[in-house]
């Protein structure tokens, strides 16, 4: 008769009791930059990864970024589900190929293009795709322009405020334009519509102006800057096209500001892009390029492509990847509708009114925004005090807030900011702790001298 400790139970016994951390995967060290030579099971393999990303920040502390970190297990559910769909192959997966043509046409309604232009668009990685594919359309339209008799051919260029997101510093310098940036001022971190005239002239691809800018979260001008351009397109013969860059404030302006022109209703807007995974409420990544008809997008920018059996046409910078965010920006649109997008953004909007006062309240703050536009608030410092906005940010970063501090842009570089983004995941509970972190931090901060030294001076990247 043989008990449970004879030797030939052993590793039976050991197979039920061996805890995980110390099997020998566990303790011996795993190669960081070359390939193990031999495998691990599946579930050490799972703990090693969990392990080493337990050292990062909370995404829902992050404050930081416009990034969705929040969404249903319904839509994390269809995103696991559909992860092996290749979006590019429509011939294999033509429910999913039909389900962007929807998203897109949902998106130039919802921007008000009209159905006899009939808009056409593509979904894309980000905004950061779908930004150098409607600056691709520009300088190809410019080009085309520049073929009539008469025309010069110098080096177009590009109008935009430095207020901009470097990835449209990125388009100008891969596809060799010339970048004019009209300067922002301290205290005015928009582009002035005064002084866009003064920056065009006919080998300009276009003006881009911005609905909700990366810096302070504020919405550009964009009706006045439409009429800048149109008086210049009339009295000079030529139609300068306006891009809206609404990768921050695409998806809240049509539920909470309604009533402002900044769309495909303005004559001159030719091409949006925004950002599915910030206020679309998408993870990453997803973005939406749209133009206001098929003649705004030229013809030999579109490749026809014969893959998998079937001929695609494709105009993006990105081939093969997966159908599942496509997915998921549709789930919220059926699931929320105008209705739920609406209660979500004005929830938003009142977190941050409501942030934004507390932050008022301490008296040594100036409020630049405080997310009547969109959700962010945007402040500095105006009193003299012992510490910096990178103290403060550094400091509610020890307590597991991250909230940026940075430099305005060139011409009001002087100005050190911190900015907060409010997004669905974050309540009045969430905001009311931070509140009473910050105070406490400035508090401490108060009670000492040393400074953290400004960082350097970068282009900021949401």
């Amino acid at each position: 008769m043989h008990t449970l400790f004879d030797n030939h139970n052993h590793d039976k016994l050991e197979e039920i009791i061996y805890p995980a951390y110390a099997r020998r995967d566990m303790v011996e060290p795993v190669p960081k930059y070359q390939l193990p030579t031999n495998g691990m099971p599946p579930e050490v393999a799972a703990q090693i990864i969990r392990d080493e990303l337990m050292l990062e920040g909370n995404p829902r502390l992050n404050l930081a970024t416009f990034v969705t970190t929040w969404m249903e297990k319904e839509a994390k559910e269809l995103i696991a589900e559909t992860l092996d769909k290749n979006l590019i192959d429509k011939d294999e997966y033509p429910k999913t190929a039909e389900i962007e043509k929807r998203c897109v046409r949902m998106i130039a309604k919802l921007f008000h293009g009209a159905a006899h232009e009939k808009p056409i668009g593509t979904s894309t990685i980000g905004s950061s795709e779908a930004i150098m594919l409607a600056g691709l359309a520009m300088k190809w339209n410019w080009k085309k322009r520049q073929k009539k008799p008469g025309n010069s051919s110098k080096v177009p260029n590009l109008v935009m405020g430095t207020n901009v997101q470097v990835v449209w510093e990125k388009f100008c310098r891969y596809f060799e334009v010339e970048p004019r940036m009209i300067p922002v001022v301290p205290g005015s971190y928009s582009t002035n519509p005064e002084k866009v005239a003064s920056y065009l002239d006919e080998n300009t691809i276009g003006v881009v102006a911005i609905l909700g800018t990366t810096y302070s979260g504020e919405f550009e001008p964009i009706e006045q800057i439409h009429e800048v351009i149109k008086d210049f397109s009339i009295t000079n013969g030529v139609k300068i096209p306006l891009h809206i860059d609404a990768a921050s404030g695409g998806f809240v302006a049509p539920f909470i500001h309604p009533e402002l022109q900044w769309d495909f209703r303005l004559p001159l807007v030719e091409s949006i892009n925004v950002s599915g995974h910030k206020y679309g409420l998408v993870y990453p990544g997803i973005g939406w390029v749209v133009w206001r008809s098929e003649s705004s997008l030229p013809e030999e920018l579109i490749f026809k492509v014969n893959y998998l059996g079937g001929e695609l046409p494709t105009f993006t910078l990105n081939f093969s990847r997966p159908g599942s965010q496509v997915i998921a920006q549709y789930y919220n649109f059926l699931r929320l509708g105008k209705e739920g997008y609406t209660n979500i953004f004005k929830a938003m909007q009142a977190i941050s009114l409501h942030l934004a006062d507390q932050i008022d309240s301490l008296g040594i703050f100036h409020v630049i925004s405080r997310g009547k536009d969109i959700p962010v608030i945007c402040f500095e410092i105006k009193t003299e005090e012992p510490f910096t906005v990178f103290d403060l940010s550094y400091r509610l970063r020890e307590k597991g807030w991250q909230i940026p501090a940075y430099f305005m842009p060139p011409n009001a570089q002087n100005t050190a900011v911190m900015r907060i983004v409010i997004r669905e995941g974050f309540s009045r509970d969430m905001a009311d702790l931070l509140f009473k972190d910050i105070k406490s931090s400035v508090d401490e901060l108060r009670s000492r001298t040393h400074r953290h030294p400004p960082k350097k001076s970068l282009r900021f990247i949401h």
